[in-house]
Order: C-alpha cells, then structure tokens, then sequence
C-alpha cells in the first residue's frame, strides 16, 4: 500500500491529467456547443476512415487463419479418404481370397510376399510362410488370379518361391477348349510360351490355359492365362503360341501355397524311364 502511494505521488500530474481527460471523453457525448457537435462529426468520420483499413487488416489476419484451419482439415479428409479407398480395396481383396480359398479343393495356406528377387531371369518371391505351416519344397504357388509359381525352398518359417516368369521353370499345360497340351515356359518378355503344338492343332487368341494332368508339380485345371497371340513359323512344324498370364506378377502382395504333392509313384515311375 505504501508503494502504491509512492507511486503515485511521483507521477500525480500523468494521473490528473488521465483523470480528466477520461472525464472530458465521458462529457464530451453531451455537449451541444455547435462547435463541439462539428468536432464530434469530424471524430466520428475519422474513426470511420480509420475503420475500413482496421477491419481489413482484422479480417486478412482471421482469413489466414481461417485458410491455415482449413488446410489442417482438407489433409486430414485426405488422410481418411485414402485410409477408406485402402480399406475399401484390402476388403474386395480379401473378399475374393476367401471365395478362391473356399472353392479349392484343395487345402490353402495364406503368405504374404516378403521379399522379391532382383534376377531378371530367375525370378522368386520369399513367402512368410514354411515347414512350420506345412508348406513343403514343389508345392504349388497360387492366387486368386491364377497359377503363380511353385516352391523350391524351405526353412521353419519362411519359404522361397519360384514363379512362372523364370528362365528354369517349365511346367505341362492345356488349352482348355480343346484339351491340346503343351509345355509352357517364360518366353523372356511379361508373357509366357506354350510350346510343341503342332501347327494343325486348334489354338486359337483368346483361349484359356490350364495346367495338365501331365504334370507332377501342379494338380490339373489351375487357371494360367489367356492365349493372346497365335503364329504359323515358315519352316517350322509347331506353331507360336503366346500366353498372357492371370497374375500381375509386379503386384503380388498375398497368395496361396497349395498343399499339394505329386503321385511319388508316379513320379518315380516317369523318372525311371526317363533314364532308359
């Protein structure tokens, strides 16, 4: 208290003078002096003018943040409209899994792809799935796309897949129109070969390929693709047959290992006369 009236004892003029003129402005709306009334309209006016580039200054600052609120807001619906496309295309996958799954005859086991070769003539796919899930070496790789590849490696928990674009890999296949039968292999490019069909055998663009009962990797009747290109070769008794897989090979995220293993009698049986 004692430092309040030191206080303003040191600076009484600027009080009295604060005081008056805060009496003189509360005053000054009820004087009707002409001269004061003509100095109440020049005020009023200059605050007017004063108003127009105060309020513009007011409204740029609120705009800006207003502009800074909405940003904020148009990346998160950003975020939720991709986080919803996401889902949207995770659930129509999985959806189409599951009717693949359930309409094998065949048991399944879902992988995902975690690793991909960088060879680009021997190409392969590690799977997270192995001997733990009982996925064994020479079982077929699937999708719900068609035939990926099969397995050649195995260890507890993880497997390595060879799939059809590769260099090594050949496997027996059909025409399914007309029960033809070929071998099919990777022709080097996106598509694959069927080869060793005569050329007065009926094959025609737009037929489907499956695997064949001919085959001791594969079970009979997997969708591989569609016959995209037909050619007679001068020359040659065989016709050129190419195939464009089901699978999208750039784009595999999950598949299926089938488990599936060939006839070992049969399969010995075949490799014995092989030897003769």
């Amino acid at each position: 208290m004692q430092r309040f009236i030191y206080y303003m004892q040191i600076y009484r003029e600027y009080v009295i003078l604060a005081v008056l003129i805060a009496i003189s402005v509360a005053l000054f709306p009820l004087n009707d002096n002409p001269q004061i009334k003509q100095l109440r309209a020049y005020t009023i006016a200059g605050l007017g003018l004063l108003h127009e580039p105060i309020s513009v200054v007011t409204e740029t600052v609120t705009l800006r943040a207003e502009n800074e609120r909405l940003r904020r807001s148009n990346i998160q619906l950003a975020d939720e409209i991709y986080q919803l496309r996401e889902a949207r295309i995770e659930n129509i996958r999985l959806r189409r899994k599951l009717e693949f799954k359930e309409r094998s005859s065949y048991d399944l086991v879902a992988a995902r792809v975690v690793g991909q070769s960088t060879d680009p003539v021997r190409n392969t796919i590690t799977l997270s799935v192995g001997r733990n899930q009982g996925v064994r070496e020479q079982m077929p790789i699937v999708s719900e796309s068609g035939l990926v590849g099969r397995v050649v490696l195995t260890s507890e928990n993880y497997s390595i897949g060879q799939v059809l674009l590769n260099m090594d890999m050949r496997t027996s296949a059909k025409v399914e129109r007309t029960r033809i039968d070929g071998i099919l292999q990777w022709d080097g490019s996106a598509r694959l070969r069927l080869n060793n069909v005569a050329k007065t055998l009926d094959v025609n663009e737009g037929d489907v390929v499956v695997t064949s009962e001919y085959s001791n990797i594969f079970p009979p009747g997997i969708f591989i693709g569609i016959v995209s290109r037909v050619d007679i070769i001068p020359g040659s008794i065989t016709k050129y047959i190419q195939v464009q897989p089901g699978v999208d090979f750039s784009r595999l995220e999950e598949v299926f290992v089938m488990l599936y293993e060939a006839d070992e009698e049969k399969v010995a049986l075949e490799e014995l006369i092989d030897r003769r």
